[in-house]
């Protein structure tokens, strides 16, 4: 009977402690983001009009044509007059980067970002156990990685990595590693910088599907520090819910509709195709069919599976998906922070969502006061709702990134108590939206509608601009 006892006892104390075990794994494997910091360049790197006309006057390859066609894409763009560029660019010097502009790029923005993330946090570097940044264009050696952790004096048992070459999608990509890593169960402080490296990756040429770049991407930059400890929740901000990755390289369309190459006249740059927004939509759509049930209540995932079978059985010809289409996706989500791609990818993700101008506003706002700053844009629009007060406690925000390869990458986060911080916002949040409706580079660029190829004096116009500012 003795014996009976003790193995009871002892099945009794195992199941107790497996329980405990469990419980804290599950506590532990949480993913909270305790603050986050966007990177407000120094006025002197301001791409207003005369810095905008000036750098595009200064590439000598370019003819009326591709004058006509940057004409169409600044007036599209979305963007305004206070973006922001490498040093290296606005003092001539793109055709011809040294390694020392791309460093001084970067140290600039980790000096000043991730500086402010610890000092707004109260948190030292020597308490960080895991440290992810992700810069697409500029991989140097020792990594990126490795030159914060000397900076910033870190731990040497500081697990660091260095994601290069994974475009606009890359920070949830960052959040993606964090979070797995959170799931060992130790009790982790994490340190997430996103970015891109602008300098060395200017396109001389005049291929048009690479002098794209050149004019969409603006300097940014963000810092987050994220946890896992349950004892940090009060002080977070936010709980990560669900994180979905979708990668179609598979296909060839989509692998070559945005990649870096070399045009005829070996000038290297990043060539953006025509098949970019199918493969775009084709990978958004492939992401929500698996975000869809995490997201949606119960009865609006249930007439979403009546209105799948019901187009599987009808099958009408060539309407896609037309269930999805259906969803209204605002009974499961508050935010929506989306990529800031473009105008057209912002439109075209609010019509395929059913969202209304004030959903996008954030990442339209976005994209006029800091243009397309890659895969940090997230947190520009993040930063846009909590400036405006519009994230409160239980508000779930939906984040949307696109990125080569071709990938589209979405997560859901939970708001822990009502956000107002301003931060890279404070001094402009007033001015949005704008009252005018106006666009900046209409008065530089006019003209060229007129011109043709007869009329069209390079040296005469680069004068009256000269002249104009």
């Amino acid at each position: 009977m003795e014996i009976l006892a003790i193995l009871t006892m002892l099945i009794i104390l195992c199941s107790i402690y497996l329980l405990w075990k469990l419980y804290s794994l599950q506590r532990t494997t949480n993913c909270y983001l305790i603050d986050y910091v966007c990177f407000k360049p120094p006025p002197d790197r301001i791409v207003n009009r005369k810095s905008a006309g000036e750098i595009i006057e200064r590439n000598r390859t370019l003819g009326l044509s591709e004058f006509k066609f940057l004409l169409k894409v600044i007036i599209n763009s979305g963007m305004g007059v206070e973006t922001y560029a490498p040093r290296n660019i606005l003092e001539g010097r793109e055709a011809s980067p040294t390694f020392d502009d791309a460093l001084q790029e970067m140290d600039e923005f980790i000096d000043t970002t991730v500086n402010d993330l610890f000092k707004k946090t109260n948190i030292s570097p020597r308490d960080v156990d895991l440290l992810v940044i992700n810069i697409s264009g500029f991989s140097p050696a020792p990594s990126l990685a490795s030159r914060i952790a000397r900076r910033y004096k870190m731990r040497e048992d500081v697990k660091s990595y260095n994601v290069s070459g994974m475009g606009c999608s890359a920070s949830l990509i960052s959040i993606d590693l964090v979070r797995n890593t959170f799931k060992s169960g130790k009790k982790t402080i994490a340190l997430a910088i996103s970015s891109e490296s602008l300098s060395p990756n200017w396109y001389a040429g005049k291929d048009k599907s690479m002098m794209l770049s050149n004019i969409l991407f603006r300097t940014g930059g963000s810092a987050m520090l994220l946890t896992n400890d349950p004892a940090m929740r009060a002080q977070a901000k936010m709980r990560l819910k669900c994180l979905i990755r979708t990668h179609t390289g598979a296909n060839d369309n989509a692998y070559n509709c945005a990649m870096q190459k070399e045009d005829d006249a070996g000038f290297v740059g990043m060539h953006l195709g025509k098949n970019l927004p199918k493969a775009a939509v084709h990978a958004f759509a492939e992401n929500f069919e698996r975000l869809i049930p995490k997201v949606l209540p119960y009865r609006e995932l249930a007439l979403y599976i009546y209105r799948t079978i019901k187009q599987k059985v009808v099958k009408p010809p060539g309407k896609g998906n037309l269930a999805m289409t259906q969803i209204d996706f605002r009974t499961g989500i508050d935010h929506f922070c989306i990529h800031t791609g473009g105008p057209a990818v912002i439109d075209a993700v609010r019509r395929g969502l059913r969202l209304s101008e004030y959903d996008t506003e954030p990442s339209s706002m976005a994209l006029h006061r800091w243009g397309n700053t890659s895969s940090t844009s997230l947190w520009y629009v993040l930063g846009y709702m909590e400036a405006k007060k519009r994230l409160k406690k239980g508000d779930r925000v939906l984040m949307v990134t696109f990125g080569t390869g071709f990938k589209c990458n979405s997560c859901i986060w939970e708001v822990n108590k009502d956000l107002a911080d301003a931060g890279a916002w404070e001094e402009s949040i007033n001015n949005y939206p704008p009252q005018t409706e106006v666009n900046p580079y209409m008065e530089m660029y006019g003209w060229v509608t007129d011109e043709t190829d007869e009329t069209f004096n390079r040296e005469a116009r680069a004068e009256e601009l000269r002249k104009l500012y």
